[in-house]
């Protein structure tokens, strides 16, 4: 009995070193399906509790000499029609209108500034947008970068006290999205075929300087 148990630990083991090494961490899943989502299922209200868990990563985030200068507005769906005439998704997808009609987003969240913007602003912006919308999809949900809007109007429709940076759209996606691989000359424009949106993305090979 005792020979049968160790020549199946050791048959357990060898299969175990055959497999192949798991190459997608946690967070590279997080990643792979943070994809920028411009098409949302309006069954799906989101929550003011739901936003304010995406802006809770800004406790935790770095910020350039920890000036914290950023600030968030949440937008809920009573408020979105202030929102939705004043910005524009998809520039690249020319020809189209987007958000289409019946899959726009119920539920934003606007980045202002409490300070004039400068370089380091920025930093904190881009280390703040991602590190939210990893935590949106870590509950399900998707979002978008919005740097296309009509300041001016988005500041009188909220009453915002403080400038504007970008705005995040939130919702449940309602769009299939791939990311392909291409080399460092390859097409980066993403693109839509049969109802699917590609997102061209440049492998790893050609990001390293050899």
């Amino acid at each position: 009995m005792a020979d049968n148990y160790l020549e199946k630990k050791m048959e357990n083991y060898k299969s175990a070193a055959a497999r192949p090494a798991r190459t997608r961490s946690a967070l590279f899943s997080l990643i792979e399906k943070n994809r920028s989502t411009r098409g949302y299922d309006a069954s799906f209200i989101v929550r003011r509790d739901q936003l304010k868990r995406i802006v809770a990563v800004n406790t935790r985030v770095a910020s350039a000499r920890n000036r914290q200068s950023l600030r968030f507005r949440l937008v809920t769906a009573d408020e979105a029609d202030k929102v939705l005439p004043y910005i524009k998704m998809g520039a690249a997808l020319e020809g189209m209108n987007l958000p289409l009609s019946g899959t726009e987003p119920n539920a934003f969240i606007v980045v202002c500034s409490t300070a004039e913007p400068r370089p380091s602003t920025y930093i904190d912006l881009g280390i703040s947008v991602q590190s939210m919308l990893l935590q949106a999809v870590e509950i399900g949900l998707n979002g978008l970068c919005i740097m296309s809007f009509d300041k001016q109007r988005i500041i009188e429709e909220l009453a915002l006290e403080h400038e504007p940076l970008m705005l995040l759209s939130i919702g449940k996606s309602a769009e299939k999205i791939v990311a392909v691989d291409i080399s460092a000359d390859g097409e980066r424009d993403y693109y839509r075929k049969d109802g699917v949106h590609y997102v061209p993305k440049v492998r790893v090979e050609d990001l390293i300087i050899e």
